[in-house]
């Protein structure tokens, strides 16, 4: 109770902590879904909106240029806050964007009589120039960084958001061009992404680092309510982009027929009145809310919860109960989960003296040689992840199929033999701080993950346990470089392999996306050369290359990419995605 009145004291009147009735029926007669995820947001600010937890809010709260047709699969870009996409020049370096006209950010007291005026190009220009704001402290600059002609001087010069940035033009109100430093394909993914979602400088400057738990955006929601447990968000009455179109959002009868989404045809969204999202990291708990029918009314089956609902795995076929009490969806992950290591650290890490260097890798090495991906895989995702060595998983097209899999093979004999050649002894093992959430499941996949080293004749004292609240106090220590190994995620936000390469590239070492500030040349140089490709034979080979550094450098212990196995009331009219949609399906989610 006591965090719940701290959130309600921080968020006022303006949000509303004692406005929604805590029954779980709709006593109202709105139309109210309730969707599980699996982790709590550390903050609604877009420009920390680095996980999916995050991004899964932001996105229903702010508005992007671009997002993702809802229906089409393979992933296909469509215009949000845009009209269409940016007419770009000959040599890939100007792009003119057009953006729609009247949509106008929520009421709110940052403006003139608490009424939300109209969303304009010089609008975008601010929220990217946030990122490079040391104030911000930014998750995203990353994605911008060294590409927008400069930015990154502005940033240098003192980040005052009175000068301009010579890359970045607003025309009129309603056009913006951007002028890049090189051709960077993917520039129009990148503002899909929850992280480039468009916010007011007005509510910026009024609630300052209150900001992150005030958000004020032009998106198909409003927050009402936000605690430790839930954020609860209201239609936004201002939000119109049109009609719902089948086409438009690449619906495919054959496989999406069953859904009765043909029944949104024509109407606009958001469906909602009320959208709640519920934070429950437990997996017995987020089971137990859905399978009572009376909580969420969606949950993402843990992989250790599976064998429950699955008539076999090989191939996946539900219960006969499951598949008529539900609808359901199997589909593989956007990303993969991994094991990373501080390469700060110069303990475990790089280290100036060639020596230490090289018997720091070969102890990295050896860890990951010491873990068993396959039974991780038994215990915790039913056998039914995909193992893959790297860092590019097997959902994108570059995927090298030809790579070998030692680096995922469980080997604790070859770890015994490189500490030996190493000279490690437990006389000079360090002790390394392992990073993880406070809950059931982590603390076994961490007893695991020691035990299998102690068969490989790592001491157990080696690997010391730092539990966190939430996903988002963990994630603040891995970038403040306070954790030496950390497991974790990654979410493909771009369905391309640039987007997982960016964690190891140098400039985007840690708070950036590089949490673990690996810093070789050699890989920076071939980032940024394949930065400037088009898809093709020359950029998979790059790829491939940067692909064989991280492996070869043991940086990390990668990798496995899950099934995913949603199952979702069969009252609510939905296609669920937890990869590079992120929230943005919520707005189309219906409940009749």
């Amino acid at each position: 109770m006591r965090i719940l009145f701290i959130f309600c004291l921080a968020l006022g009147f303006a949000v509303g902590c004692n406005s929604v009735s805590q029954n779980s029926g709709d006593i109202s007669g709105d139309i109210v879904y309730k969707h599980a995820v699996d982790g709590a947001p550390a903050s609604l600010d877009p420009a920390q909106a680095s996980n999916i937890y995050a991004a899964t809010v932001v996105v229903n709260l702010y508005d992007t240029l671009y997002r993702y047709q809802y229906l089409a699969r393979p992933y296909a870009l469509t215009p949000s806050l845009a009209t269409g996409f940016p007419a770009v020049s000959e040599d890939g370096l100007t792009y003119t964007f057009r953006l729609r006209e009247g949509i106008m950010f929520s009421d709110d007291q940052a403006f003139t009589d608490g009424i939300g005026r109209e969303l304009t190009a010089d609008d975008v220009i601010f929220s990217l120039k946030r990122h490079f704001d040391p104030a911000t402290r930014s998750h995203g600059a990353w994605l911008w960084r060294g590409r927008i002609e400069g930015l990154d001087a502005w940033a240098e010069a003192g980040a005052n958001h009175d000068q301009p940035v010579s890359g970045l033009n607003a025309i009129d109100e309603h056009t913006l061009q951007v002028r890049l430093t090189a051709p960077y394909p993917q520039f129009t993914h990148t503002l899909a992404n929850a992280l480039s979602a468009v916010v007011p400088h007005e509510a910026v400057k009024r609630y300052g680092p209150e900001f992150g738990i005030r958000p004020v955006g032009s998106g198909p929601f409003r927050l009402q309510l936000l605690d430790e447990t839930r954020a609860v968000l209201t239609r936004n009455p201002t939000f119109d982009r049109g009609p719902f179109n089948l086409e438009a959002e690449g619906y495919d009868p054959t496989v999406q027929g069953h859904l009765e989404l043909d029944l949104l045809e024509g109407r606009h969204y958001p469906f909602l009145d009320r959208l709640e999202i519920h934070f429950i990291s437990e997996p017995s708990a987020r089971w137990s809310s859905f399978s009572s029918g009376r909580d969420v009314q969606n949950v993402m089956v843990a992989g250790d919860q599976a064998e429950r609902l699955l008539l076999s795995r090989d191939p996946v076929r539900l219960r006969p109960d499951i598949e008529q009490r539900y609808h359901y969806l199997l589909e593989p992950e956007a990303g993969f989960v991994f094991f990373g290591f501080n390469m700060a650290n110069p303990d475990l890490g790089h280290h100036d003296d060639p020596a230490i260097d090289a018997d720091n890798r070969a102890l990295r090495c050896a860890i990951r040689d010491a873990y068993d991906w396959e039974a991780r895989n038994a215990s915790f995702h039913y056998g039914m992840g995909q193992i893959f060595p790297g860092v590019i998983p097997p959902i994108l097209t570059d995927f090298d199929t030809g790579i070998s899999v030692q680096s995922v093979t469980y080997n604790p004999e070859r770890a015994r033999v490189r500490l030996k050649e190493a000279g490690w002894t437990p006389e000079r093992f360090p002790v390394l701080s392992y990073g993880m959430e406070s809950s059931v499941q982590q603390r076994q996949i961490f007893e695991q993950f020691r035990a299998k080293m102690t068969e490989a004749g790592l001491p157990p004292s080696m690997f010391q346990p730092r539990s966190f609240a939430s996903f988002g106090d963990m994630n603040r220590a891995v970038a403040n470089r306070q954790l030496d190994i950390f497991m974790m995620s990654w979410t493909l936000a771009y369905p391309d392999a640039q987007y997982n390469l960016q964690l190891f590239y140098g400039p985007n070492a840690a708070p950036g996306a590089n949490r673990f500030n690996y810093a070789n040349p050699a890989y920076d140089r071939l980032f940024e050369q394949a930065a400037t490709l088009p898809a093709g034979e020359l950029r998979s080979e790059l790829y491939r290359q940067m692909n064989e550094m991280v492996i070869n450098d043991c940086v990390a212990i990668s990798g496995l990419s899950r099934t995913r196995l949603h199952l979702w009331q069969r009252n609510v009219r939905m296609l669920p995605d937890r990869e590079m949609l992120g929230g943005h399906f919520l707005r189309f989610v219906d409940v009749p």
